[in-house]
């Protein structure tokens, strides 16, 4: 019985181990730039701007985690110390001045701590730097258009490529940017609202048909991110995935160079092109 006892609990033990690991370390089993199983953080910074909203995000969290705890304790107090058998005879207490000017400073306080890294924030995210690239994004039902005006003006368009990993996240044509360069996002709509958004560049700005919006990032790693169309924009919403490659400034280069022959010598490899053609 011993020997069955101690058997189980090394068994239980285990369990609990892989179990903890599968919840907390989530992420560190996905390709990074994506969702995670059981993810339950934002997902890892590519750009200076994701790290300081995950920053200000943790901030928050332990702000209000310590304020919840301090009000709980206050509320416990109350019901151990006033309640009705031990205080019979209520208190006839009116005010306390030090109670009043404290309960008055302090929250003051900590809206003041919490609006300037916010403001500061906000204001990193709009004021876009100079930018070494420009790329337009035109969100269509149900892809998205990419263009390169610094680049020789070719554009091509992003469809989700079924037989591609991540499910739903893959596409056949990715954007691709250098690595460490201000990129800016003008995008815009071609039919209804749509919404551009990489989580791990901390970017999403609205594509609204008729008006231009502009957003930045300046990815610091390479690799694969994914974002997705974040405004409900019709019965494929859910089909239109953004898929972002961030390589070395030779292999962008190269890049770039394949780009234009493939997009100018070949527009029907845009869809748009050849539903008009198609007409």
């Amino acid at each position: 019985m011993k020997m069955s006892i101690g058997q189980s609990g090394r068994r239980l033990l285990g369990l609990a181990v892989v179990g903890a690991a599968l919840v907390f370390g989530g992420a560190a089993f996905a390709e990074r730039g994506q969702p995670a199983p059981w993810e339950y953080t934002l997902q890892e910074a590519a750009t200076p701007v994701m790290e300081n909203i995950i920053w200000f995000h943790n901030f928050l969290f332990w702000l209000i985690t310590v304020i919840t705890l301090f009000v709980l304790a206050l509320l416990v107090i109350v019901m151990v110390k006033f309640n009705a058998g031990k205080n019979p005879v209520p208190s006839r207490t009116t005010h306390n001045t030090l109670i009043e000017v404290a309960w008055t400073i302090i929250p003051v306080l900590i809206l003041v701590g919490i609006a300037v890294p916010s403001f500061r924030l906000l204001f990193e995210e709009l004021d876009i730097p100079k930018a070494d690239l420009t790329i337009k994004a035109t969100g269509k039902q149900w892809y998205w258009s990419y263009a390169y005006p610094d680049n020789g003006k070719f554009e091509f368009d992003s469809l989700l490529a079924q037989d591609k990993k991540p499910r739903l996240l893959g596409v056949d044509n990715e954007m691709v940017v250098p690595v460490n360069k201000v990129i800016r996002i003008q995008t815009t709509g071609a039919d209804v609202i749509h919404s551009f958004a990489v989580p791990a560049f901390g970017i999403k700005i609205d594509s609204i048909p008729g008006r231009l919006n502009e957003t930045w990032f300046k990815a610091t790693k390479e690799g694969m991110f994914y974002g997705q169309c974040s405004e409900l924009c019709g019965k494929d919403h859910a089909f239109m995935p953004i898929a972002v490659r961030v390589v070395n400034d030779q292999e962008f280069a190269s890049w770039v160079e394949g780009a234009k022959k493939k997009y100018a010598a070949n527009p029907a490899t845009s869809l748009a092109s050849a539903s008009a053609a198609a007409q």
